[in-house]
Parts: C-alpha cells; structure tokens; sequence
C-alpha cells in the first residue's frame, strides 16, 4: 500500500473529524485512518485555561477568522463568523457550554431522515459514551441548583465535563432572581429537556478547557496524523472519490474520505472540487462535475445580543480581579501548579435557561411558519429562547472596562426561521466562501428577538435584581417593538452555531445532499459527517452535536465495513 493511500481519509481535526477518525480506528479490524487538519496541534497547555476560554478565539493561529456578508437586516454590518483552526477545531475557540438541547429535536431528525439511528435513545447513548462527567458542585452550593440524574451522563468518555471549581459570589443569588421571576429551576439542562434555568455544564474539568484534541490523548498506532494541510479539493474518478488534495500532496482512501471540515469549509471543498450550484461555479470557471443546486444552501445558526447593568459595588467581585493585573498574574501561576485559583471560578461559570414565549403559538408570525416547524416548536423540550448570565462582556464592549461593577445577559432567539447560505467569491480555493447567514430575515425571527428581549428585561425590573441596578450600561433606547428591535439589528452576534449547509435527508428531498448513512447522494466513497449535515438546529450550544454526528457515522462505517 503506498505510503499516502489509507483505508480512510478524515478532513478536519475538530468535534466530528476526532471523534469519528479516533472511533475508526480503535474498531477490532483496526483499519488505517488519516486525520488531516488545515491548523497546528494546539497542543500548549496554556491554551487550555478556563477562565480564559472566551479569549482564546482573539489568537489568530487558532481562528479562520471568517466574517459574514453585510447584513441586510442587522444595519448592513459584517458579524464575526469565527471558526476554529488547528486540532481541536471550534472546540479550542468556543465558549465552553456543554448542552446536548432537547430530545424533541433528536426525534425531529429522526421523522426528517426516516432513520431511528438519530433519535433521543441513541443521541443519549453516544453523549453519554463520549463524555466523562464530573458532578462535582463547589462546597457550600446546594443540589438546589444542579441535580443531575447519573442515568443521564456517561462517566468515562475521553472528554471531560462538569461544573466550575469555584463559583463567582453572586452566582446562586442570580439563579434565585430567575427563580423569582418566574423560571422553573431545571436541575439539569441536559437530561433531554433544557426548559428551565439551571447551572451550565462545561465542556472543562478542574479548570482545564476540554476539546477535541484530547480524543487523540491515546491515539492507537493505525491511525495517522498530519497537520498544517489545508485539504482544497476532492480527487476525482467520474463520480468515484478516490482521495483528496492538500497544499499539492494527494492522500488516497481505499475505502472511504469523509469530510468533517464544518458547515463553512466543507461545502467549499465540494464548491472547488466541481460539485455545487453550477452557476457559481461555471461564474468562476471550475469545471463542473454535477450541478447540484442545494450545495451551500439552509445555512442556519443561533444569535444572540447582549443586554448590560452597572451594579453596586458590593454586588459582584469581579472587578477585584480583572480590574487587578497582578492578581491574575498571581492566578495564573497558581492555575499552572493544579488547575485551581481564579482563574477557574470567574468566567468559568455561568447560569444558563432555555424558555418558552407564552402565547407564541397564536401569533400571525408563528401561523406563517411552515406546519413541520410549528409542530416541532410547539413539543414540550423545545424552547424559543435562551439566556445566558455572567458573561464576560468587558472582554468586547471597550465602553465596558474590567474595573466595571457590572452584569451581563446574553439573550439568544432559537429555531430561527430564516435561512441563509454560503457561496463562491473565488476560484482560488484558499479564499473562504461568502457566508449569508441572513439574522433577522423574517418576520417571525423578528417577532421573537423583540419578546424574548422584552421579557428578560422585564424580569431584570423585579426587586431582587433591581436593588443593586446602579445604571443602564447597554440596553435599548426603550421597551418598544421599534426600540427592542433596532438594538438586536445594531448588537446581535452569531452564536457560531452554523449548521445546515451539505443538509442530511431522505434521498430525492429537494434540499438534501447527503443521506441517513452520511453519503454524499451521487457519488460513490463520499461521505460528509459534520455540523454542515445537521438538519436540524439543535436547541443548545452544538458542539455537542459535533462529537456524536462523528460518532453516529462511524458506527455506520463500522457496521458496514464489519470492522467490529
């Protein structure tokens, strides 16, 4: 066997590329697999702090650095589209929520596709296989604010997951204004309902950022590495997929390439490789092998708007340490001794809620959608929006300085109706596509940002909380539709959530590219098993998502290719 062919070649090192590359490998046959990433190996420890997990997407080494188009309906601006770069992927760069979302989605995915692989009873299953979960709460907080039922984790998975070492002073005090207000408490966002508010699981243990990369900690002999190798297209045989070409150097697969590069690059592989809408490709003259219209297509993703308090200087102790350069000097040494310090208690905690708007189902906006999406949007795990409390948002508001007495809500609308798309502005391969993701698009997405936006600051007026409110520091002009509406259009962020783009589904489905096994629909030794597959936009922080879609193909490759 030549020295570059492979039984599998695996395109990106991130959730999905770890995990299915990693589960292939280890199978009893043993096959040869190739993982290929277009970044480095992130292996410095330093990278892994916990507290500074909302930082890490600044280094330039770790980030595509990808930007949307001009956003038609957020003011014409141009949002970060950040993507992760290196082994790890996105999982080096994101903010650390370890949320599965709501098992209603998982039993969408499964009626979308036709196939029970897909369902809450085994997605339950691969979460739990991959995860190891510590349920560890710090002395002194009660099962009050997080219960988790040991049927709903896996304990010795090879990513670690669980709660904060320490948590910030005003943590449960913020729960409890929730509580007050309204929010049913929910002693564990991941036990297959997210409805609630509830202390987020992080994708971190003992103050150390987890990511993909720590799949490949006990990478077994047969499976093969290669990094800084940009993978720019596909290496063809009519519509057999033999290999695939990166920076010049050709890798073969005897059996199979599955791309895992994400819902941005992987449908720009397929773009530049011949394959995708054959009016862009034909406009920048690569040469067409199918003309398939859907390639690029049903980008979907989470956003979000930050909405911001000064408060009483007894309120918060934050400022005691990010407005204090020595003390998180002295924190990080402490951290590189044992993982411990504050830099493993400040912005290594945060509360978390999914919840659903009251009445929503009346509305002419929700009467409008089509009848599959107000079906799923009326099942009971399924929310309508999500908050986010003590967000780090000095970090990102200069207006905001670390010396602040503040707190910061991240408010995020869900099950988006608006879809957007990526296509090609090059034929150089190394040039990103367009990304359109098309935020506040329709009526029903601005429907909803206005209320879920209304609501929580409406809560935020209740005593508990307002006793501390010193001043507004970012908020809307007013509480009017106009208002509330003109601030998600001024300030809404993506999620980096982008889901949708190669979509799965039944073969013939107009708008499917790939199929419940993971096939490319057309070609033959193609399959694709990342976000980009996804058809749904799964009610939480998707990562998650990530690990067990390369998980739920490997199994497929598994059975099929009797490698257990």
């Amino acid at each position: 066997m030549a020295s570059n062919t492979f039984d599998f070649v695996v395109v990106g090192g991130g959730p999905a590329g770890c995990t299915l590359a990693t589960t292939l490998a280890k199978s009893a046959k043993k096959p040869s697999v190739l993982l290929i990433e277009a970044g480095g190996d992130n292996t410095d420890r330093n990278l892994r702090v916990s507290g500074q997990r909302f930082t890490a997407f600044m280094k330039p080494e770790l980030n595509w650095g990808y930007k949307t188009t001009p956003q038609v309906d957020c003011a014409g601006r141009e949002l970060d589209y950040s993507r992760g770069r290196g082994l790890g992927g996105s999982s080096a760069i994101n903010f650390g929520v370890w949320s599965v979302g709501a098992r209603d989605d998982y039993a969408e995915w499964a009626r979308i596709v036709g196939d029970k692989a897909f369902d809450w009873e085994n997605m339950q299953r691969r979460f739990k296989e991959v995860e190891s979960f510590d349920p560890s709460l710090p002395e002194g907080v009660s099962t009050k604010y997080a219960a988790p039922k040991a049927s709903d984790h896996g304990f010795s998975g090879p990513l670690k997951v669980g709660y904060a070492r320490e948590f910030e002073d005003d943590f449960t005090e913020m729960i409890d204004i929730f509580e007050k207000g309204g929010w049913p408490l929910n002693p564990d966002h991941n036990s297959g309902n997210p409805i609630g508010m509830a202390t987020v699981i992080n994708s971190a243990q003992a103050g150390y950022h987890s990511t993909a990369n720590d799949l490949l900690a006990s990478k077994p002999e047969n499976l093969t590495v290669v990094t800084n190798a940009p993978v720019q297209r596909l290496i063809l045989e009519g519509t057999k997929v033999l290999g695939v070409e990166a920076k010049g150097t050709r890798y073969f697969a005897s059996k199979e390439v599955v791309l895992s590069a994400g819902s941005l690059n992987s449908p720009s592989i397929m773009m530049h490789s011949g394959i995708g809408p054959v009016k862009q490709l034909e406009k920048f003259n690569i040469p067409v092998v199918r003309d398939i219209p859907a390639v690029g297509q049903n980008l979907r993703d989470h956003m979000f708007v930050p909405i911001v308090y000064q408060r009483k200087e007894t309120s918060t102790s934050r400022p005691s340490f990010y407005g204090d350069a020595k003390a998180m000097e002295e924190a990080l040494e402490q951290w590189k001794k044992d993982g411990s310090g504050n830099w493993s208690k400040y912005s290594s905690e945060l509360g978390i809620g999914w919840k659903k708007l009251d009445g929503l189902e009346s509305s002419p906006e929700f009467q409008s959608l089509p009848q599959d999406e107000q079906n799923l949007l009326r099942k009971e795990t399924v929310p309508h929006y999500e908050v986010i409390t003590h967000f780090p948002v000095h970090y990102f508001i200069p207006d905001i300085t670390s010396s602040t007495h503040y707190s910061c809500f991240l408010v995020f609308y869900y099950n988006a109706d608006s879809r957007g798309e990526v296509t090609l502005q090059s034929s150089d391969p190394n040039v990103p596509l367009l990304f359109n993701p098309r935020f506040l698009g329709s009526a029903f997405d601005r429907h909803v940002a206005v209320r879920a936006l209304r609501e929580v600051m409406e809560l935020l007026k209740n005593e508990p909380y307002a006793k501390d409110t010193v001043a507004s520091l970012a908020v809307p002009k007013s509480e009017s539709d106009e208002d509330l509406l003109a601030y998600w259009q001024q300030y809404v962020g993506s999620s980096w959530h982008m889901t949708g783009t190669l979509k799965m589904g039944k073969r013939g489905d107009a708008d499917a590219v790939v199929d419940n096994d993971f096939r490319f629909i057309g070609f033959d030794g193609l399959r694709v098993a990342d976000m980009s597959v996804v058809p749904i936009l799964g009610s939480c922080h998707v990562q998650a998502i990530a690990y067990i879609t390369g998980a739920t193909c490997a199994e497929k490759l598994i059975r099929e290719y009797q490698l257990s």
